[in-house]
């Protein structure tokens, strides 16, 4: 939101969102952005990604020769499991996800969607670019993500977290064997590649990339509580966006 009223009403209008919500942080105290479900899915789609990430990395880094029988402690087994278990709940959390874009109100569609033919968004990614890169004192506010978050979003987390999912169960079908759901359905990504190792090397730079976009993520959201004057952290737990003076 800049002080243009011009530049409120395309950005309003190139986002779907009501030209009083852009300008929230002149006009509003506190508004209603994540709907419960939306919470309760990022949360849980965190604790996803930090089980699959730690597991992932001992899966392709395993741990030093166990003492005693290996039959005995069974860690990479227990480690595979959990990587697996976080898997599903990645995948069916996203499926999820999207469903509550089609019924849930219009920021929970911010992920999806990215007004790519808007000028005036792009405007906007640029400023909040320069507001990250300390070039400019303050780029406005914006009740849910603003346009460089929900382009990051779309990118680094979306679109990774869905090849993520397919090249996982791809590497799991290839593991189960022909005639599992997973051979049957992902079977077809391990040629594409070439071959599993291939697989396992690109699913491994999606976990780094997951990560780096997790470290910005976690960085743009503290930046923005204490630089932004406006809750960000607080507002994934009660659903609400404070604007302070």
């Amino acid at each position: 939101m800049n002080a243009s009223s011009t530049s409120a009403q395309d950005l309003a209008h190139a986002t779907g969102v009501d030209e009083r919500e852009v300008r929230a942080g002149q006009h509003t105290t506190s508004v209603y952005v994540y709907e419960a479900p939306v919470r309760l899915w990022h949360w849980v789609n965190a604790a996803a990604i930090f089980v699959l990430a730690v597991t992932g990395y001992f899966i392709g880094a395993p741990l030093p020769t166990m003492p005693g029988e290996a039959s005995n402690s069974y860690v990479m087994g227990y480690i595979r499991f959990a990587h697996f278990a976080s898997g599903y709940v990645l995948a069916v959390g996203l499926l999820g996800r999207a469903y509550w874009a089609i019924v849930g109100n219009h920021h929970a569609r911010e992920l999806f969607t990215i007004p790519v033919s808007s000028w005036a968004y792009w405007k906007e990614v640029v400023t909040m670019l320069k507001w990250y890169a300390f070039l400019i004192p303050s780029p406005g506010r914006y009740v849910g993500h603003n346009p460089m978050a929900r382009l990051m979003m779309f990118l680094l987390f979306l679109l990774n977290a869905v090849f993520m999912c397919v090249t996982g169960f791809a590497l799991y079908g290839e593991g189960t064997g022909a005639g599992s759901w997973a051979h049957a359905a992902f079977g077809w990504v391990i040629p594409l590649f070439g071959q599993s190792q291939d697989v396992h090397t690109w699913h491994h730079f999606g976990m780094w990339l997951m990560i780096i976009f997790v470290v910005l993520h976690v960085y743009a959201a503290v930046r923005e509580d204490i630089m932004g004057r406006q809750s960000i952290i607080s507002t994934m737990i009660s659903g609400f966006r404070t604007f302070k003076d």
